[in-house]
């Protein structure tokens, strides 16, 4: 029940992102859960190797190359999901953020309504 629960937050944050950002589309809600779902499996996946072939690179920007690793994480995802695209690496590193953003906010409220 946790899993799709955090299934269909991480969905309305992507649908939402899309909605917010000029750069970035979606389908409709049943692409954003493809979408989710996708970026779950290439985060477990694809993004640990990523970081350990960037350790070098991250340790010298203090962290921030992370948020490349996770636009080009993002622009692998629309590449594989069809009915998602991202215009650029800009759009994918915004998208990554309002993603967290609002996945963050949306988990803490529904943490606070658990207790």
């Amino acid at each position: 029940m946790k899993i799709l629960l955090k299934l269909i937050v991480n969905a309305i944050a992507v649908f939402a992102a899309a909605y917010l950002l000029p750069g970035v589309t979606v389908a409709g809600f049943t692409t954003a859960i493809i979408v989710a779902i996708v970026l779950g499996i290439l985060n477990l996946f694809i993004k640990p190797i990523l970081i350990v072939l960037t350790i070098p690179i991250t340790l010298f920007t203090l962290g921030l190359f992370l948020l490349v690793v996770n636009a080009i994480i993002v622009l692998i995802c629309s590449k594989l999901v069809s009915g998602f695209t991202v215009d650029g690496i800009l759009s994918a590193l915004l998208f990554s953020l309002v993603v967290s953003a609002i996945s963050g906010i949306m988990e803490g409220v529904a943490k606070d309504k658990d207790k």
